[in-house]
């Protein structure tokens, strides 16, 4: 075969980072060295949501789910021996994505680099941190404020790099259909757009080089059609907004720029060799069409479901990208979709639903409105609950995990416990030691004396990125940074859409959540409570909190009195609460891996309340051995992502609250 002009790859990420700087840029340098063009890097939840190691919420979640960069020095160790102004890097970071921006461009001045030539993306959408992903501090005013001083800034002094990178990933993962996905990115590219302009920090002339720099980050599920037709969708519906709206002439500030992180909440942890056929797939829908091809691609690895993944499961992911890219035919063609009807058809009727849908948003005052009134969550929760009834159902088919379960025995996870990588729970404390020596040796009037003048700034109007950069250059902290913000602009915390999601589990006679619902009345009855209370908690830092809403929907669709507070709260904050709604159980969910430190404290803080009776459950991203673990402590049971059937979740909770209060079991089928 005659050999063909092939276009170039599209630039290919691991997300990765782990235990500390130093660990994490070795693996960082592993990775480009086996061929990766680009970085990705994942901030441990105290970076993300502005607080120090040594902070009480930051207990357990230290290098658990990214590199903890806690100051200057961290991000120098993160980025040595990596030149930064040959490099492509993506930080995925929204709250503090200011302070991260500020740290990564003075490592880069120190390097000797031009910061005019730093090329990389700040993800800096807090809007689905308010709808899913739930690492948000600030409220959305000050936070869009924070956003609309970044972009203004980069335009001047960083114009190769992109300060926003408009995230629906994790709006699917929260439940979102192809339109809520569109539509609400898309709101939000619209309100973060008005306020830059409105803000007078960039001249008309240049607005273009604003709308030229805005990417997107999406998700791609397995829905390989459906995904491959709303790239085209959200392609055309961006043109048509930045040329309608903004007067936008040039085609190439025009562009749909988007880069992509295939499902990682749809692997399974039943037969998860079958998530590495899933992330092929999900890699073709935002590869294969040309006209709607991603600029980045990142994949998960196949035991994400189980824990952290090791090197060679992230070298496995990235390979699967190279044959692709090296091996096939794909970039030798034009679009292999154009002219299609059917693709057409999809396409056209995506953009007309996700119009109504923007109109729908605009009309309640924009996204940040939306968000405010609890609208946005409120839809995401409901769409959820009715997709996990859907699999409950068996209507939509998950295989091995409700249709085809039987199976051999998988070489892959003969030994879990050498499966997954695991973070040496000794890491935190050399972390924290490593801070207080840097606060020790630092020029503490220039600190004391940067932050001063950050307060000072956000207190008025005066742009935001130079005095953050000064604190980054004084040896100011990531706490101590998002604390004196915290001073100015408060907290923040976003609704929870449970009280307001529609009943979503079928309930008629002889149906499962009917039957659950009788085990719950009856045992209210018999403990002569009136209605049976669940706690809802989510300690530590984990956003994540979709598997927790569906819990919580659930328990009240089956008589429960739920008692759920959010995102964030502390093992004293949740003890506190359970006794004093006086609960009949406490649920907690945890997916980042810190409930090796944060259960065990809810376990003793019980016991000191002389509450050592009451049942707790525990759900989340847990390894097996760990799962042994916890029970041994005194948990009463754990649930992991195999366990997807939600009312027979309830169910099991009804029994434990009978076991613990010495009640008979009840012989009602589930």
């Amino acid at each position: 075969m005659p050999s063909r002009p092939k276009d170039r790859p599209w630039l290919m990420r691991t997300y990765a980072g782990h235990s500390t700087a130093e660990a994490s840029n070795e693996l960082y340098r592993r990775n480009l060295a086996k061929g990766q063009t680009g970085l990705s890097v994942a901030f441990d939840l105290p970076t993300q949501t502005g607080y120090d190691p040594d902070h009480v919420l930051a207990r357990g979640e230290v290098g658990r789910v990214g590199v903890p960069v806690a100051h200057l020095g961290d991000m120098r160790k993160l980025f040595r021996d990596i030149p930064l102004e040959r490099m492509n890097t993506s930080m995925t970071i929204n709250a503090t994505a200011m302070w991260l921006l500020a740290l990564y461009q003075v490592v880069a001045e120190e390097q000797g680099a031009d910061p005019g030539a730093l090329q990389g993306t700040t993800q800096n959408d807090i809007v689905k941190e308010y709808l899913s992903r739930g690492t948000h501090v600030f409220p959305p005013g000050p936070s869009l404020r924070l956003t609309t001083d970044m972009i203004a800034y980069t335009v001047h002094h960083l114009p190769r790099w992109n300060p926003i990178n408009i995230c629906s990933y994790h709006l699917q993962e929260a439940g979102a259909t192809p339109v809520q996905e569109i539509s609400y990115a898309l709101s939000t590219a619209v309100a973060v757009l008005d306020a830059v302009f409105a803000s007078g920090q960039v001249p008309p002339e240049r607005r273009g080089e604003v709308v030229g720099r805005i990417s997107f980050f999406v998700n791609a599920g397995v829905r390989f059609i459906e995904e491959m037709c709303k790239m085209r969708a959200f392609s055309r519906l961006w043109d048509e907004v930045t040329r309608e709206r903004y007067g936008i002439e040039d085609a190439r500030q025009r562009r749909f720029r988007y880069g992509v992180q295939v499902n990682s909440l749809g692997l399974t942890e039943a037969q998860p060799e079958n998530n590495v056929q899933r992330i092929v797939l999900e890699m073709l829908a935002v590869t294969l069409s040309k006209d709607a091809r991603a600029r980045a691609v990142q994949l998960p690895a196949w035991n994400e479901a189980l824990g952290l993944p090791r090197p060679w499961d992230q070298q496995w992911s990235l390979r699967i990208q190279q044959v692709l890219a090296h091996e096939s035919d794909l970039l030798e063609y034009e679009d292999i979709f154009a002219g299609s009807h059917v693709i057409e058809a999809e396409v056209t009727a995506l953009m007309d639903e996700c119009r109504t849908e923007m109109a729908r948003i605009e009309e309640m005052g924009g996204v940040m409105a939306a968000v405010e009134s609890g609208y946005l969550k409120s839809r995401l929760v409901t769409s959820h609950a009715e997709r996990r009834a859907r699999i409950e159902s068996g209507e939509e088919k998950i295989i091995g995990v409700n249709v085809f379960e039987a199976t051999e025995p998988s070489p892959l996870t003969a030994d879990l416990d050498t499966a997954i990588m695991t973070v040496d729970p000794a890491n935190e404390a050399r972390v924290v030691a490593a801070l207080h020596a840097w606060r020790e040796e630092r020029d503490e009037v220039r600190a004391t004396e940067a932050l001063t003048a950050l307060r000072k700034a956000a207190a008025g109007t005066t742009a935001l990125m130079p005095v953050t950069l000064e604190c980054a250059r004084a040896g100011v902290t990531t706490g101590e940074w998002a604390w004196a913000l915290r001073d100015v602009f408060g907290e923040f915390r976003a609704p929870t859409g449970v009280s307001s999601a529609p009943l979503t589990g079928v309930a008629g006679p002889g149906t499962p959540l009917a039957s659950v619902r009788a085990k719950v009345s009856r045992t209210a009855e018999e403990l002569g409570c009136g209605r049976l209370r669940l706690l809802v908690g989510k300690p530590g830092l984990d956003g994540h909190s979709n598997g927790a809403e569906q819990i919580a929907v659930r328990a009240r669709d089956a008589g429960f009195e739920v008692v759920y507070q959010g995102i964030r709260l502390t093992p004293q904050q949740i003890v506190s609460a359970a006794l004093a709604e006086d609960v009949h159980c406490v649920g907690l969910s945890i997916l980042s891996g810190s409930h090796g430190e944060l259960v065990p404290d809810v376990l003793a803080r019980l016991r000191a309340a002389g509450a050592a009776e009451l049942p707790v459950i525990v759900g989340g991203i847990i390894p097996a051995a760990d799962a042994a673990a916890l029970r041994a402590a005194g948990v009463a049971a754990v649930f992991t992502p195999k366990d997807f059937g939600i009312t027979e979740i309830i169910g099991r909770i009804v029994d434990e609250i009978r076991t613990a209060n010495r009640l008979d079991p009840l012989e009602v089928p589930v």
